[in-house]
This record gives C-alpha cells, sequence and structure tokens, in this order.
C-alpha cells in the first residue's frame, strides 16, 4: 500500500482522477477499481507492490505489432478494474475485490524482467490505469535498465491520468469492445460511452505508439456501422497508418452461451477498414488467418508472415520491403528468436 499521486482534495473528501469515473470518496471509502481508497484523508493505492499475475510473454499477444516485433515482456497486473466486462476473460482478477496476490517490489519486477531476457514490461491482464503510481516506479527503473514499458488498456483513464501515463510508457493498445457503441457499452461493460477513450487516445497520441484493438462481440457488438465510425474516427485522429486489431470474441463468465465470433465478421471488418483507408488492419484470436501479416502498401506483397504470436518470415530491410524499398512504420527493432521460427 501507498498513497497515491492520481486524486484531488474535494471538500472532506477526495476525487480520484486515475480514470474517467472520477470516484467521489469520502473518509473510509474506496473507489469503483476496488484498490484506492481514501483513508485518513489521503488516498492510497492498496495494490501497490503486490502482483496477481506475471508471465513472460511475445509482444504480439498484447497485441502489438508495429512495436519491436519479436520482443519479449515480463507482463504483470494486479487486481481490480474499472470496468464491469460480462465476458471478461480475466475476471478472476480484474473482478476481485479483495487484493491479493504475490508481494513484489519494482526492484524485483525489473529484476525478474531482465533474468528472463525480456526486452521490455507490460502492465496487462487487469486495466492498469488504476495502479498507474505503481506502474510508474517499475517503468522508471525499467527504463535505466534499458527496458521498454507498454499498457493494454481499455482507454478509460482521465486527462489527468493520461498525461501521467504518457511521461513513462512507451506504448498502449487501446482495445475498444463492441466497435465502442455506446448501447453495448452501457449494457455490457459498465460505462456512460466511449467519449473519454477518445479524449485519452488524443492525449497518448503526442508521446506514446498506439495501436487500437476492437473485440467483436457476435450479434450485440460486431455491427459493421459502427465499425466504420470507429475506424473513421481513427483514420482522422491517429492517422492511416495507425495498426487496428479486429479480434475474436470467445465465450467466457457471463457470457458462456454466446458463439465464437465468425471469420466472416472478422473479415466483413476487416475489409471496411481498408476501404476506410487504414493500411494496416490485423485479425486477432484467430491462428493461421491472412489478416495476422503484414503486407507493403506499396507492392502489396508480404513483409511479415506470422503464425499466432509468432513471426515466421521478416522480409524487411531496415525496415523497408525487400521487394519496393516502401518504409513500414515499426518503431523499434525486431528481435529475432530462433526457438520461435
Amino acid at each position: 500500500m501507498k498513497e497515491a499521486i492520481l486524486y484531488k482534495q474535494e471538500g472532506n473528501a477526495i476525487r480520484c482522477t486515475a480514470c474517467a469515473r472520477y470516484c467521489y470518496l469520502k473518509e473510509g471509502s474506496t473507489g469503483f477499481c476496488g484498490i484506492r481508497k481514501n483513508i485518513n484523508g489521503k488516498l492510497y493505492l492498496l495494490s501497490y507492490g503486490i502482483a496477481s499475475a506475471y508471465h513472460i510473454d511475445p509482444i504480439e499477444k498484447k497485441p502489438l505489432m508495429h512495436f519491436n516485433p519479436g520482443s519479449k515482456v515480463f507482463s504483470i497486473s494486479t487486481t481490480g478494474c474499472n470496468w464491469m466486462c460480462q465476458y471478461c476473460q480475466n475476471y478472476d482478477i480484474s473482478q476481485r475485490r479483495n487484493v491479493e496476490g504475490y508481494p513484489l517490489s519494482p526492484e524485483e519486477v525489473v529484476k525478474m524482467a531482465i533474468d528472463g531476457q525480456c526486452q521490455g514490461i507490460s502492465y496487462t491482464y487487469n486495466e492498469p490505469t488504476i495502479f498507474a503510481e505503481y506502474a510508474h516506479d517499475i517503468a522508471v527503473l525499467a527504463k535505466e535498465k534499458g527496458l521498454f514499458n507498454t499498457f493494454v488498456s481499455n482507454g478509460y483513464a482521465s486527462i489527468e491520468s493520461a498525461k501521467y501515463i504518457s511521461s513513462f510508457i512507451d506504448a498502449i493498445t487501446v482495445d475498444f469492445k463492441g466497435n465502442g457503441s455506446t448501447s453495448f457499452l452501457r449494457k455490457y461493460v459498465g460505462i456512460k460511452d466511449s467519449t473519454p477513450i477518445f479524449d485519452a487516445l488524443n492525449e497518448y497520441k503526442k508521446k506514446v505508439h498506439i495501436e487500437i484493438t476492437d473485440l467483436l462481440v457476435p450479434k450485440v457488438g460486431d455491427d459493421l456501422e459502427e465499425g466504420r465510425k470507429l475506424v473513421k474516427w481513427i483514420i482522422e485522429n491517429l492517422g492511416n497508418e495507425t495498426p487496428i486489431h479486429f479480434l475474436a470474441f470467445h465465450p467466457d463468465y457471463k457470457m458462456m452461451d454466446y458463439p465464437n465470433t465468425p471469420l466472416s465478421v472478422l473479415k466483413n471488418h476487416y475489409e471496411m477498414a481498408k476501404k476506410e483507408g487504414a493500411i494496416y488492419v490485423y485479425i486477432g484470436n484467430l491462428w493461421g488467418d491472412e489478416g495476422e501479416n503484414t503486407y507493403c502498401p506499396s507492392c502489396k506483397k508480404l513483409v511479415i508472415e506470422r503464425k499466432g504470436f509468432f513471426i515466421t518470415k521478416w522480409n524487411l530491410k531496415g525496415n523497408r520491403c525487400i521487394y519496393c524499398g516502401e518504409k513500414i512504420p515499426i518503431v523499434g527493432k525486431y528481435y529475432h528468436h530462433e526457438d520461435e521460427i
């Protein structure tokens, strides 16, 4: 437990500024997320130094396709979340309101990442915005050791939080759900709308590499026209080179009776995004589809082939297409692992 940074005094209470809920907390009250509490007039991060899960992952799992491809990241989470997604695959930690886990100081996290031969650290599995202060202290030490830092987030941050987070992370995956449609978010996520996500993205884009994912939930969150609205916003505000990933849904938590997302739905969104002008579009959570790959926008040839989370062909030299020389927007370097090819 440690005093938080993202809060302000408001009368005899506290206003938490970690996310767009802006929870108003009287003495002894805990925020919606379950890990930020008013104790004696100060806001404390209850999960500071306590990891609910950690694991070494390929960065493509986040997914980040255009940021240090082939690298390995030390993934870490705490408990709690500022959303209540009815389909959450990590509900056992995100919806838990008892702070439990493994005591890990920032120094220990960085050491574990280095010992695991990772090139970076990813704050993920539950929403990292709510434990931003813990992530900050890890990230500062990680950068000193030459490691990069990434967030896997729902993007529902306050502007104060987005500015703070932008000061210490290098890349972020922002995961829209159901095309970000208001009706879907209200019923299945428990937020008013996606406006704060767009506001946060406009802040992140000043300093941070951004990739967008969109989980397509069959029948209730896969409307093509809602997807079109989202793609248009991304192109107009973040640029047409921003990677967009359409992800397949699989049944989980309170939505076990829903079907997996049909490939046809993913393909329709993929083609729509391309027609709207998005250059780098991907299909995720379905291994073996050509939508996992990167193609040169100039000569249309395959430049990066992937099988799931692993790169199987790299037809770039100096991040340029080996066939026509077109520059592909890759941040960082390609990390080749012989055992994964």
